[in-house]
């Protein structure tokens, strides 16, 4: 059955990205988040060029198969250049993209949602199929928490301190409870997956 996923990348304080994130520099200062994407030496399954350690590789390529389609915020839509030749964040698998706000034409597999989270959720979901949504974002992982569209949150932990930079989550007006699903912790990240409770 089709999920409502988040997968990112955090520091241990809870940041995204380093500061001054912005179009042409969308990691911000401090992008050693990504470095255990080709710090090992087995290579994913899933997105070339990715180097995992033995640790990593079979979680983070579970997770990556699971992924029928993407559902990203505008800021990370421009912060990476909107995805440039390569169509959106995985190799295969739709981009939508969540605005309020006029944006550039898109084709091939990106898709513009300007009615809300819900409606950008369902259009995912059905392009998805009976495999994952994944979401990518702060802004955008906030805004399906609140509608309580999300099943799971993985947070790939780096052992950095950014101090700075865009935070993971934003503003919820509730607790939000999570189950532990899977703790995989290798040299340079700490993969702690959670499912969220309803």
């Amino acid at each position: 059955m089709s999920k409502v996923i988040c997968g990112l990348s955090v520091s241990v304080d809870g940041y995204i990205t380093g500061r001054d994130a912005r179009p042409g520099h969308g990691l911000g200062d401090g992008g050693e988040l990504f470095d255990w994407y080709g710090s090992g030496e087995v290579p994913s399954s899933v997105f070339d060029g990715f180097t995992l350690s033995a640790q990593s590789a079979p979680f983070f390529d579970t997770l990556a198969s699971r992924t029928g389609a993407t559902l990203a915020g505008r800021t990370t839509y421009d912060d990476s250049e909107r995805f440039g030749d390569v169509g959106g964040p995985h190799p295969t698998a739709p981009l939508f993209v969540l605005s309020h706000r006029p944006a550039p034409a898109m084709g091939g597999r990106q898709t513009l949602i300007t009615t809300g989270i819900e409606d950008a959720v369902e259009a995912a979901s059905r392009a998805a199929g009976d495999r994952d949504v994944a979401l990518m974002g702060g802004v955008i992982v906030t805004e399906a928490l609140r509608a309580g569209l999300v099943d799971e949150l993985i947070l790939h932990q780096v052992p950095i301190l950014l101090g700075g930079g865009r935070r993971f989550f934003h503003e919820l007006p509730a607790h939000v409870t999570l189950r532990v699903i899977d703790v995989v912790a290798a040299a340079d990240v700490t993969h702690l997956h959670y499912e969220v409770q309803r």
